[in-house]
């Protein structure tokens, strides 16, 4: 697949379809990573997201801004995120500290996209919007969403901006992919993906929100180093706690056989049924190694036969004829 661009509401530039997840353990020491940021970038991405929680990443990322032309380069980064004894970080003094340190490490006046890493639904989605509509009129951030935020807590917010005048939010970032979470990866995330969650994306394909997929190959595990072939007991000790269950074991499969079939890999193949969903998609996408991501971009074009197929779903062609 050639790049391709969608667009996100208060960003002018296109934003490609494909993300660059900075959180590799590189940049979180803040080392260099601009083979990493490069390929990615000749590749055609154009985005690149971190977050205030990943180590030094955003002090890398600013370092590779400092050489680039940096009204070329869409920067996502995310605050608010709880302190890892549970205590919530949602309101107008977490958005400013954390925005103004990310600012900061970066090396730059200003984010594309802010995105708020939590939700804390104890706290009114005005006096949040408030905050974020103050930093968007400073010029501090072009647009700002949230992460692992419920859709209807999104609706909410977006009727409220609607209703006082102020700018709604222009994107979500929760877990959305091929493989299903059967466990909570980190603290207090969200998934859309699997078919306990038809109403989200019911809503997400209704309202062409756009979404940012994190963990789009579900932690490596459809990168292709997890191979059926090493026995199902190895595929479920590989895909760990949070996809370790034999409906995405047998995902797998199907995706290694229908990678063979149309001569791509396994990464390829899982970017591709992500786009075929008919969401307003975009994929985030990370690895520590240049080749790796030239190849993983070039997502493969999907039938809804197989995307069907790759899914489990019922009443199914065998593709494999």
């Amino acid at each position: 697949m050639i790049m391709e661009y969608g667009k996100i509401a208060g960003i002018g530039a296109p934003f490609s379809r494909i993300v660059f997840g900075c959180g590799v353990a590189r940049m979180q020491a803040g080392e260099d990573a601009s083979d990493l940021l490069d390929a990615a970038a000749e590749a055609g991405v154009n985005a690149f997201d971190t977050a205030r929680v990943y180590g030094k990443s955003e002090e890398s990322l600013g370092r590779w801004l400092a050489v680039r032309r940096r009204e070329k380069v869409l920067v996502i980064t995310k605050g608010c995120h709880p302190l890892f004894d549970g205590t919530r970080r949602v309101g107008k003094r977490y958005i400013e500290e954390d925005l103004f340190r990310s600012l900061d490490a970066l090396k730059t006046d200003y984010v594309d996209l802010y995105l708020l890493h939590r939700d804390d639904e104890t706290v009114p989605v005005g006096e949040i919007l408030e905050s974020l509509n103050a930093q968007a009129e400073a010029g501090r951030i072009r647009a700002f969403g949230g992460s692992n935020w419920t859709h209807a807590r999104l609706q909410e917010a977006n009727d409220y901006a609607a209703a006082h005048g102020l700018r709604p939010f222009a994107a979500s970032s929760p877990y959305f992919g091929l493989a299903v979470q059967i466990a909570d990866p980190w603290m207090g995330c969200l998934s859309v993906a699997g078919r306990e969650n038809a109403a989200a994306q019911s809503w997400y394909r209704e309202t062409q929100f756009p979404l940012l997929a994190y963990s789009s190959l579900a932690g490596g595990f459809l990168s292709g180093k997890v191979k059926s072939e090493q026995g199902i007991e190895a595929v479920l000790a590989a895909a760990g706690p949070v996809y370790g269950c034999r409906e995405n074991a047998e995902r797998l499969a199907r995706a290694e056989r229908l990678a063979a079939k149309k001569g791509c890999t396994v990464a390829q193949i899982a970017l591709g049924w992500l786009f075929a969903q008919g969401l307003n998609a975009f994929a985030l996408l990370s690895s520590s190694a240049p080749e790796r991501i030239r190849s993983d971009v070039q997502a493969a074009t999907l039938t809804r036969a197989e995307a069907d197929y790759l899914d489990l779903k019922e009443g199914v062609v065998n593709l494999e004829k």
